[in-house]
């Protein structure tokens, strides 16, 4: 018995099934929860501690930036907010696209598939896709998987052959982009809301600025200035927000660009391998 145990183990690993495993965080909704708790401690706990105000009791006169940032209103707890969930999901899709990639050069990785496809050695094919363990490695595994199932198949005709390789291509590989795209869109409406929330936030203290200075009577440029400070403070954290968002938003859609460009190139070689050889 234990012979036939030693004996099936390798038949086992050379089964093994390639999955991506792409992972990442599946709800961004949690993430703008937390984002948003840990902000309003910020603003009330860091931004709003007495020491930032030369009046501690009514938080009157800002001594440093962090006041001065505090009495950009409550906008600025929900530009914290965003800002800190831009960072989390750039920082979660990094790792995700860090897995779907797996192991390896990419690039060289496509050379040595299609050099397996040439010398028509599917069994060095899929074990590259074995070593591989990245999402174009599972696409690819998969697409194998069917070439072989048709290489048997004495029924269908070639034309029928080559679409039912080329569909579960097509099928594996969209399988596989719900998981590299997720949470991106919420960068991307990130990339616009960031920067309208702090232009809605100035516009909310500018206005706050020209009533005060109404009911004052004459005007005041130190009051002013002190005022309009305290808008801008909430466009300069849109801005922030907007541009890391823009940054982390269009790495990320380059790599998963890169990746399908790498699956296009792999499905077209194993395609014209089999239109070639059947």
């Amino acid at each position: 018995m234990a012979e036939q145990t030693n004996i099936q183990k390798p038949q086992t690993a050379a089964k093994k099934e390639v999955a991506s495993n792409v992972g990442g965080i599946k709800s961004a909704f949690w993430v703008i929860l937390i984002c948003l708790a840990v902000a309003l401690c910020v603003f009330l706990f860091l931004l709003g501690a007495p020491g930032n105000f030369k009046d501690p009791v009514n938080k009157v006169g800002p001594l440093n930036l962090l006041g001065t940032v505090y009495k950009g209103g409550w906008v600025v707890p929900i530009l914290i907010t965003c800002f800190l969930t831009v960072v989390v999901l750039c920082v979660e899709r990094w790792i995700a696209l860090a897995k779907a990639k797996g192991k390896g050069n990419t690039t060289k990785f496509v050379e040595d598939v299609k050099a397996a496809l040439r010398n028509h050695d599917l069994a060095k094919a899929e074990d590259l896709c074995r070593k591989q363990s990245g999402t174009v490695g599972a696409v690819v595994y998969a697409t194998l998987q069917k070439y072989k199932e048709m290489e048997k198949d004495t029924i269908l005709s070639k034309e029928q052959k080559v679409a039912s390789i080329q569909a579960t291509l097509e099928e594996a590989t969209a399988l596989e982009m719900p998981a590299l795209q997720q949470n991106l869109p919420v960068l991307a409406t990130l990339t616009t809301l960031g920067t309208l929330v702090g232009l809605f936030g100035t516009v909310l203290g500018m206005i706050k600025s020209f009533q005060a200075l109404s009911q004052s009577g004459a005007p005041d440029s130190t009051e002013l200035s002190t005022g309009i400070s305290e808008a801008l403070v909430n466009t300069a954290l849109g801005i922030a927000t907007a541009a890391l968002a823009l940054i982390g938003y269009n790495y990320y859609t380059n790599k998963i660009d890169n990746m399908t460009y790498a699956i296009d190139e792999l499905g077209f070689a194993t395609v014209s391998t089999f239109s070639a050889t059947h």
